[in-house]
Order: C-alpha cells, then sequence, then structure tokens
C-alpha cells in the first residue's frame, strides 16, 4: 500500500527530514522504526545520485522516502520522482497558480505533462504496463505553507481536490509574521492553529514538526498524521549534547 493510501486511511505516519547526504544514515534511521524519511533538496548538499541511493536504503527497510525539492521547477520536480520517490513535496507555494503547475509538474497524462522515461528507477527500467496511470494514483502530492501571502490565500489553495497534503513550515511562518524562530510565540501558534482547522476541514493530510511529547499530543489531538521529527541533525546533536553534558557532570 502506498504512503499516500495509508494518510487518506487516517493512518499516522512517523517520519523525520534528512539533510545529511548519507544512504547509511537513511539505512539507520528506517531500521530505528521510522514510517518514512523526508530527502531535503533545499536546505541540504544532497544531489539525484545520492538522492536516488537514499531513496533505495529507506525501500530496502520497506520503508518510504519522500522528495522536498528545492522549488517549484518543472525538471527538479521531474527528477526527484523519477529516483522513485513515494512522494513530493514543494516548499513555498502561496497561490491557486502554483498548485496547477504543481500538478502539471507532477502528473502524466491526462492530468498533466509529465515527462515519461519507462527506463528509470520510478519506470521499473522498462515499459510497465499502467505505470503512468498508477503514478498518478499513488504519488502523494503535498506543499508547504510557510509565507503570510500563503496563509491569506490558503482557502483557495486548499479548493483544489488534487492536493493531498498540507505541511506548515512553522520556523519560516513565524519569520513571516515577525517573530523568527519564536515557534511558541503566542502569535505564531494562532495562526498555525487556525490553518490546521482550515486544512483538516479541506479534508487534507495535515503535516507539521514536532520536537517534544507535548508537541506529539498536541498535534495529535488537532489530527496531525504526517508527523516530522526534527531533523537528522538535529537528533544525532541532541543526542550527543546529552551525553557529553553526563559527563562534564562528573
Amino acid at each position: 500500500m502506498s504512503i499516500k493510501e495509508k494518510l487518506k486511511n487516517k493512518e499516522q505516519m512517523f517520519g523525520t527530514w534528512c539533510i545529511i547526504p548519507s544512504i547509511e544514515v537513511v539505512n539507520v534511521l528506517c531500521k530505528s522504526g521510522l514510517d518514512f524519511v523526508l530527502v531535503d533538496f533545499e536546505h541540504s548538499p544532497v544531489g539525484f545520485e545520492t538522492a536516488q541511493k537514499m531513496v533505495m536504503a529507506a525501500h530496502a527497510e520497506g520503508k518510504y522516502a519522500i522528495s522536498r525539492v528545492g522549488k517549484l521547477e518543472e525538471v527538479e520536480i521531474l527528477r526527484s520522482l523519477d529516483i522513485a520517490s513515494d512522494g513530493i513535496i514543494i516548499p513555498h507555494i502561496e497561490s491557486k497558480e502554483d498548485i496547477d503547475k504543481c500538478l502539471e509538474y507532477i502528473k502524466y497524462y491526462p492530468e498533466g505533462s509529465r515527462g515519461y522515461s519507462p527506463y528509470t528507477r520510478a519506470g521499473g527500467y522498462c515499459v510497465c504496463k499502467n505505470y503512468t496511470l498508477n503514478a498518478n494514483k499513488n504519488i502523494l502530492f503535498g506543499i508547504i505553507i510557510e509565507s503570510k501571502k500563503g496563509i491569506d490565500n490558503l482557502d483557495e489553495i486548499l479548493s483544489n481536490p488534487k492536493l493531498d497534503l498540507v505541511y506548515l513550515g512553522a520556523y519560516d511562518i513565524s519569520i513571516s509574521l515577525g517573530y523568527p524562530g519564536q515557534i511558541n510565540h503566542p502569535c505564531v501558534v494562532e495562526v498555525l492553529d487556525k490553518c490546521i482547522e482550515k486544512i483538516k476541514k479541506a479534508g487534507k493530510i495535515i503535516g507539521a514538526m514536532y520536537h517534544s511529547k507535548d508537541d506529539y499530543e498536541k498535534f495529535n489531538k488537532q489530527g496531525v498524521d504526517f508527523l516530522v521529527y526534527k531533523v537528522d541533525t538535529l537528533i544525532i546533536n541532541e543526542g550527543l549534547s546529552e551525553i557529553r553534558a553526563i559527563k562534564d557532570r562528573n
């Protein structure tokens, strides 16, 4: 079953952002119990050759891999999907027109104009019957709302029936609201809560990052099913910092 189907069935999925260009790190993360990894092309040095291996490392453990492209660009979306990502997340979405462009690049004919090469990893390295139809059906289409303009236009963005998931970029939203990095500021929290309610009412999958048990419990009550726990670098940093703190106290 695809990750899209599981999320549509209200199955809660748990993953993390991957900005370390390493197949070994992805493999360790997936063995630890994650449901998915998010391969980040926007805030990392990851290239497509390494990304394909990272996707394969996740699939080797029976887990899902989703690509966050750096921007709304046809070639970048095409290459991210051709490495057999189970879904795509596109940042900086601010309008209905942006959604229309996304769909044009993500979907094969007749739903879009995605270029088709059957000889990629996604295509199975050969001509496979019904591949394009199955890809249109199963690939998770997600976006990130991370600006005031995107928030202001959220209702019209959510009106597109082919949009699956809306992830809230809390840090960028905090900047756009005038509270850089203060994701727990009351004004930022209020805006995020209102966005979550709108996304939920529209019947879309809600995505958000959490850092603690309290965050999880809150998001769980709000119906956030696409749960992203921190970032691979932060997980390693915090783990080792805790060990160092124990040593320094002795």
